[in-house]
């Protein structure tokens, strides 16, 4: 399975791509979406455009995004939430399916704690995806959030055998 991860944010939203088994995990690409200095509006489609093209070029089955977290500034988490809609919107639009995660649930999945720091995340991606390159912290998030995903479907499916 080829997961597609987002770290949505309004001036750098990070982006992940794995194939998965749920078990075995290989990293494909990761990068970041700088945004440019113009108004907020412009900086929306350029998500929207930047992860048009990870989808094309990569052609991910599934996207998994983190959501928003409450942050201590309503303007600042209503931006994200826009940026995330931008995200979202784009994966909705190549018709897949999209698959939300906490902050807390992506930390966990990936650390044994849901109060991780970020450079903790990081360097567990660094050894499950065998990564060498050096990265920036949202990229390792977005990869995280795949990470995430690929473990938490595997163990949805071993569930649903059960019931």
């Amino acid at each position: 399975m080829r997961i597609l991860g987002i770290d949505p944010g309004s001036r750098v939203t990070g982006f992940g791509v794995i194939d998965s088994d749920g078990r075995h995990s290989r990293h494909v690409f990761s990068g970041c979406i700088r945004t440019s200095s113009k108004g907020f509006s412009a900086r929306l489609g350029e998500i929207f455009s930047g992860i048009q093209a990870v989808l094309e070029e990569h052609a991910p089955e599934q996207v998994a995004v983190e959501q928003v977290f409450m942050a201590s500034n309503p303007s600042s988490a209503l931006k994200l939430g826009h940026a995330r809609g931008a995200a979202i919107t784009a994966a909705v639009v190549a018709e897949l399916p999209v698959y939300e995660y906490t902050p807390r649930a992506v930390k966990l999945a990936l650390v044994g704690t849901g109060a991780a720091e970020k450079e903790q995340v990081q360097h567990m991606i660094h050894l499950l995806l065998g990564v060498r390159q050096r990265m920036g912290l949202d990229e390792s998030d977005a990869l995280a959030v795949a990470l995430c995903h690929a473990h938490t479907n595997v163990n949805a499916n071993k569930l649903r055998g059960l019931s």
